[in-house]
């Protein structure tokens, strides 16, 4: 968490009760290892502890639920971002404080605050009891944490959803086959002074600066300010996407010029028909208007002492994006195109093997 997301922390002291809810079929670590680690390194001095395991689609809601009426201290998500969406909906509100062992394959809010991925750190921040308030959002009636929105990234949350796998590289495989043939719609964005037209690639409604997997969607958002960045993807061709791809990965995206920014607390998006939006990486099927807010501090979430880690730049991320064009076929459309493509993606490539 940047320094503009500190607000004052409390230090829990005494012994509290912590609830563990893990998703057995989630994520890309070993479960038992997990629970094995928490056996051997959670506190015990300071934790009594309990493990849950959910057994069907939303039972993670209903045991976070049902922790928090019985005021536990803290529920810890064991999973990727649909388990930490499930859980921290039930804690919203609540004296309740979210943890978090990430084991998904974006894991955008875990990053966003600095919770390390290897699960061994992940439980030294719960020995730690560092607590603070965050920010959360709402799209119609589904809250998100991370991020949400309309357009292209929502078009392929649902393909990923129905591709029957998960992880980066079948998202980067969704993102890339689907980016050569999607089409820009017309959205109109309105707030309290008016409404404005754009044509976009996707509107994306951050609350936490990345999508995961360090892609920065919004590169300047934090938790605790009660607003939610917005960021407008115009109409590009197929020569931008190197400098896009670089700049969601380095911070930079909002210097594009295809990018446009916005900041508020609560919008209205318009469009021609009904479609699909997207809450952290979920879809869901919405009607032609779709409201969008920001809830300050509506939830407690356990926070590393030690806010800022050094950056690494994915470049399995740009090898992928090299290899896929490499390989896979491309339209007609953008077949002069090619060649120019794939030498600026190599020269990305080089360039971030320096960093």
């Amino acid at each position: 968490m940047s320094t503009q997301d500190e607000k004052p922390l409390t230090k829990m002291s005494s012994k509290k009760q912590i609830i563990f809810i893990v998703n057995p079929i989630s994520g890309t670590h070993g479960k038992e290892n997990i629970l094995r680690l928490i056996e051997e390194r959670l506190d015990r001095s300071v934790y009594d502890y309990v493990i849950k395991k959910t057994e069907y689609a939303g039972h993670a809601s209903e045991l976070a639920l049902e922790a928090a009426r019985n005021q536990a201290d803290i529920v810890v998500a064991i999973g990727g971002d649909g388990t930490v969406n499930e859980i921290g909906r039930s804690l919203v509100h609540t004296q309740t404080a979210m943890g978090i062992i990430p084991c998904g394959s974006g894991n955008g809010l875990a990053r966003h605050l600095h919770i390390p991925l290897e699960p061994k750190g992940a439980i030294q921040v719960l020995n730690e009891g560092i607590c603070t308030q965050m920010d959360y959002g709402k799209i119609n009636d589904r809250l998100f944490f991370c991020t949400c929105g309309v357009g292209f990234d929502a078009f392929v949350s649902l393909k990923f959803a129905n591709s029957g796998k998960r992880g980066l590289l079948t998202y980067l495989e969704n993102t890339l086959h689907e980016s050569l043939t999607y089409r820009p719609e017309t959205y109109e964005i309105e707030n309290e002074s008016g409404s404005v037209k754009y044509k976009a690639f996707l509107i994306a409604c951050a609350n936490a600066s990345q999508y995961g997997n360090n892609a920065y969607i919004a590169p300047q958002a934090s938790l605790t300010d009660g607003q939610m960045d917005i960021t407008i993807l115009e109409p590009f061709n197929v020569l931008d996407v190197p400098a896009l791809s670089f700049q969601l990965f380095n911070k930079t995206l909002d210097q594009n010029s295809r990018i446009k920014t916005l900041r508020e607390k609560k919008i209205i998006i318009h469009r021609a028909k009904e479609g699909v939006f997207h809450f952290d990486g979920d879809p869901a099927m919405g009607g032609k208007d779709i409201e969008v807010e920001i809830i300050p501090a509506g939830l407690k979430v356990m926070i590393p002492k030690e806010q800022e880690k050094p950056y690494a730049y994915p470049l399995n991320v740009f090898q992928y994006f090299t290899e896929f064009v490499g390989k896979k076929p491309i339209t007609s459309e953008i077949a002069k195109k090619h060649k120019e493509l794939l030498q600026l993606n190599q020269n990305l490539l080089r360039r971030l093997s320096k960093k």
